[in-house]
């Protein structure tokens, strides 16, 4: 009988079979050889964002280099150049402790040396790095005295703010960039900063340039804050130089924009934030009109001696404050970002010193020094002589 020995398979049926095999192994989950589909990882939810920081803001008033001062910033710089920042030193810490700090620009700068004071004002430019070294984010450019040089004192100033870093608006080289805000960031708001003027000393607008210094109109400020508010801001912060000079209380034109100013609102939201005022060169009220912070005029917060409408040194002139205000994020979508905290703090420039004092810091490394107590309690006076207290107003360090 024979033995027959087992046939080898066909090349061609192992290559068949292999293919097979791989085919199978492709479809069954790694590790398994089910050939179901593998679980797939969960998909990570994504993080709720965290809520809008609220953030402080400062704003100080009227910047206002005589030729004393120009003098005095000649001397801190060693004789050469101009430095404006020692003057400033004592409230750095108060602005650039903010995180938004706002100033007023109310002169503009002059070239090549020719720097010069009251009447017709034209600056060191370096007065702008000194601002910014002190801690100034935005400056309100818009002042009757914004047309001391022309078109040129504009150009020369917007120049130098630019190239120290700091935001502006009042005035213009440009009518795009008088149609919009300066823009700011703090904490986790937009800010919206807006400067108007009463007028320009008689000065016209240079030719072909009727957009170059804001003037006050209330239908105008109204349109550019809700045009502002439409184009993303949280906070509208407007800037205003009006009032009467010399005079404490603010009188009725100022009443009567800020009741109607603050009483504008868009689908019940108010247009205007925050109100602050520069030009009496003496301290004026805080009040709160319609629920929105309003300062009437903060003073001077650089000039050198002032002289009233009779020719008579007044030192109001030099008396000042630093308004201080905490705002919180809204509660609900579309709403409103609240001040929580609203504080004031006196200070005074010391002409015999040239150098910006923060009163409460003077009266405690000085103690009970005569014109520090007279400086604080005029400028006390002044700011809470419409009732501000009840509304919470205090001062401030």
């Amino acid at each position: 009988m024979t033995r027959r020995t087992p046939s080898r398979p066909h090349p061609a049926a192992v290559l068949c079979a292999a293919a097979l095999l791989a085919a199978s192994a492709g479809c069954a989950a790694p590790g398994t050889g089910t050939g179901h589909p593998a679980p797939q990882p969960p998909v990570p939810v994504a993080a709720e964002p965290p809520p809008p920081r609220g953030f402080t803001l400062v704003a100080s008033g009227d910047v206002l280099p005589h030729d004393s001062v120009i003098q005095q910033a000649r001397m801190d710089a060693g004789g050469g150049g101009y430095d404006f920042a020692p003057m400033l030193a004592a409230v750095a810490p108060v602005v650039s402790g903010a995180d938004l700090a706002i100033c007023h620009m109310e002169t503009v700068y002059g070239a090549d040396g020719d720097y010069r004071g009251y009447p017709s004002f034209t600056s060191p430019p370096q007065v702008a790095a000194g601002l910014a070294a002190t801690g100034y984010d935005s400056c309100s450019t818009a002042s009757n005295h914004s047309l001391d040089d022309g078109a040129d004192g504009i150009r020369r100033t917007l120049d130098a703010l630019d190239e120290a870093g700091v935001a502006h608006h009042g005035s213009a080289r440009a009518a795009a960039e008088a149609a919009r805000p300066a823009w700011l960031r703090a904490g986790g708001a937009k800010v919206a900063h807006l400067a108007y003027t009463y007028g320009t000393n008689g000065y016209p607008m240079p030719e072909g340039q009727p957009w170059a210094v804001a003037l006050l109109d209330e239908e105008r400020i109204v349109a550019d804050a809700r045009a502002a508010r439409a184009a993303g801001a949280d906070v509208v912060v407007l800037s205003l130089h009006w009032g009467t000079e010399w005079q404490t209380e603010p009188d009725e034109e100022q009443l009567a924009l800020a009741r109607s100013l603050t009483a504008a609102t868009t689908l019940g939201r108010p247009d205007i934030d925050l109100v602050l005022g520069t030009h009496a060169h003496v301290p004026q009220a805080y009040e709160k009109v319609n629920g929105t912070w309003v300062i009437y005029g903060m003073g001077d917060q650089i000039a050198g001696p002032m002289f009233d409408h009779t020719g008579a040194f007044d030192g109001r002139g030099n008396q000042g404050s630093l308004g201080r205000f905490t705002f919180a994020p809204p509660t609900r979508p579309g709403g409103r970002w609240a001040v929580t905290k609203a504080e004031f703090i006196p200070q005074w420039y010391d002409i015999g010193a040239g150098r910006v004092v923060h009163l409460p810091d003077g009266l405690a490394e000085e103690g009970e020094r005569g014109d520090y107590l007279e400086a604080r309690d005029s400028v006390q006076e002044a700011v809470l002589g419409r009732g501000a207290a009840a509304d919470g107003l205090t001062m401030g360090r």
